[in-house]
C-alpha cells in the first residue's frame, strides 16, 4: 500500500471527514481490519482563511509548499490538498515536489465525464466560482461549466466561512442551497459539483432528484484507488 499524504487543517471539519472516508475506503476493499497508510499535516485555517480573503496566494503557496515538503520527507507517495479553494496555488505546490499531486478538479472531471454529463453547476467558495483556475481545469476535459448569479454566490461563501468551518450545520442554509441547485439545474446542468470540502457536510445526495458529484468523496477514492495500485504513480 503506497501511503497518502494529506494537507488537512482547512478546515479541520472536512479534513476529519477525509481521513474517516480514506479508512472506509480501504476497509471496504481490504478487509475489516485493514486502514489507510496515512500521513498529515495539519494546518492552522484562520491564517490560511486570512490569506484567501487579503489576496495573498504566493504566501499561502509558500505555506502549502512547506507542508507539501514534509509529508514527502514523513513518507507519502503522493499529496493531497484537502480543500478545493487552495488548488489556486496546486502547480506552484508541484513544481516543488518530487511526488504526485492530486489535483481535485481533475478527479472531479474524470468522475463526471465517466457517467457522461457534460454540463455541472459548480458551487464552493466565491474563489472557485468566480475565478478561473478550478473552472478552466473542468473546461479542458470538456465541461460546460454553470456557476450561481452574484447573490446566490455571495451566500453559498458566507455558509462556508460563517457556518460549515465552524461546524454550524443549519437547515435553513440547506433549503436555501437545494434552491438554488434546482435554478442551476433548470439553467442547464445536467449536474452539481460540490466544489468545496464542507458543503457535503450540509448537502447530500439524497436531498435533491439531481446528480451531484461530491469533490471530497471523490478525491478520497482516487487517493484510495492510487494507494492500492499495483503500478508506480
Amino acid at each position: 500500500m503506497k501511503v497518502i499524504g494529506l494537507i488537512g487543517g482547512v478546515s479541520w471539519e472536512s479534513s476529519s471527514e477525509y481521513y474517516r472516508l480514506i479508512n472506509q475506503a480501504v476497509k471496504s476493499k481490504l478487509g475489516a481490519l485493514h486502514s489507510a497508510e496515512l500521513v498529515m499535516y495539519s494546518l492552522d485555517f484562520d491564517p490560511i482563511a486570512r490569506f484567501e480573503h487579503d489576496g495573498h496566494w504566493d504566501q499561502l503557496a509558500t505555506v502549502l509548499i512547506d507542508a507539501a515538503r514534509k509529508l514527502e520527507i514523513a513518507g507519502a507517495s503522493f499529496v493531497l490538498i484537502a480543500s478545493n479553494t487552495l488548488h489556486k496555488v496546486a502547480p506552484q505546490v508541484q513544481t516543488q515536489l518530487s511526488i504526485p499531486l492530486v489535483h481535485i478538479a481533475d478527479a472531479v472531471a474524470e468522475a463526471v465525464t465517466r457517467v457522461g454529463v457534460s454540463s455541472v453547476g459548480l458551487l464552493g467558495t466565491r474563489f472557485v466560482m468566480e475565478q478561473g483556475f478550478y473552472r478552466e481545469r473542468l473546461a479542458t476535459h470538456g465541461l460546460k461549466i454553470v456557476v450561481p448569479p452574484k447573490a446566490a454566490r455571495d451566500f453559498i461563501h458566507g455558509v462556508i466561512y460563517k457556518e460549515l468551518a465552524l461546524g454550524d450545520i443549519r437547515e435553513t442554509s440547506r433549503r436555501s442551497v437545494l434552491e438554488i441547485i434546482e435554478e442551476l439545474t433548470t439553467a442547464g446542468a445536467a449536474g452539481i459539483v460540490l466544489a468545496n470540502t464542507e458543503l457535503p457536510l450540509l448537502i447530500r445526495a439524497e436531498d435533491t432528484h439531481g446528480m451531484i458529484f461530491d469533490s471530497m468523496a471523490i478525491h478520497v477514492n482516487k487517493a484510495v484507488s492510487l494507494a492500492l495500485a499495483a503500478e508506480a504513480i
